[in-house]
């Protein structure tokens, strides 16, 4: 039997960035190469006040292209339903830790008592209120119970000589997992525009709340990086260029 001491539960992602180059001064000579050449490279440290303008045209008019010459690579530890939703975005290079070569850990997912339970609205248009003291009791109670008997089935299957890729299948969706996540500016942009629900967002979205948490995140992150193209992404609507 498992020792359901050593089950752990959480109600948070990991977001850490790893590697990274990318600054705003990488938007302002792949832009003004177009018609400085070379020069362009001489013009990156030239007037702040310009260059923030520069940027912000380039977002506000969609030029996407020079938000393309940078990267950062982020670690990210969150449900694997979570990386279901991540992984549907085509725009970055991701690379997940692999039930069929190493045991997984006993780490689950139940929501916080902060997570709002009851959906409201029609197919695109959801909106989200507080569940009740006994729905969130609920929530937790079953899905502890549900991670608990999976995992007491998983190892006895791997104590029974059962491959890992197979003893895995009956892992519930909330176990945990990692990845790394490698993704330039435009792209999250992209990403950001879609997984975050904010006010002043030119087109709202509705994402689930769980992406949502490594979306802001990842936000908080690229901010400090590339504070000047950060603004003009928010000012301009979080559109992604």
């Amino acid at each position: 039997m498992v020792d359901v001491d050593k089950i752990e539960f959480r109600s948070d992602v990991t977001v850490e960035i790893v590697r990274s180059s990318a600054h705003d001064s990488d938007v302002l000579f792949a832009a003004r190469v177009s018609t400085k050449g070379e020069q362009s490279l001489e013009d990156v440290e030239g007037d702040a006040e310009r260059s923030k303008g520069l940027i912000n045209y380039l977002v506000r008019a969609r030029h996407g292209s020079p938000f393309e010459h940078n990267s950062m690579t982020f670690y990210v530890q969150a449900p694997i339903f979570v990386f279901r939703e991540l992984l549907r975005h085509r725009i970055a290079s991701y690379n997940e830790e692999s039930g069929r070569y190493r045991e997984l850990r006993p780490v689950f997912y139940v929501p916080g008592t902060d997570r709002m339970l009851v959906q409201e609205g029609k197919p695109g248009h959801y909106n989200f209120v507080d569940g009740t003291a006994e729905q969130h009791k609920l929530v937790e109670e079953e899905t502890k119970r549900v991670c608990e008997e999976a995992y007491a089935s998983y190892q006895r299957m791997l104590e029974a000589g059962i491959a890992r890729e197979v003893a895995r299948i009956v892992l519930p969706l909330t176990i945990y997992s990692s990845l790394y996540v490698t993704v330039n500016a435009r792209s999250l942009m992209n990403f950001l525009s879609l997984r975050t629900k904010r006010e002043d967002s030119a087109f709202p979205s509705y994402p689930q709340r769980e992406i949502e948490m490594v979306a802001e995140k990842m936000e908080a992150e690229w901010a400090k990086l590339m504070p000047v193209t950060y603004a003009a992404f928010n000012k301009n609507g979080r559109v992604a260029p």
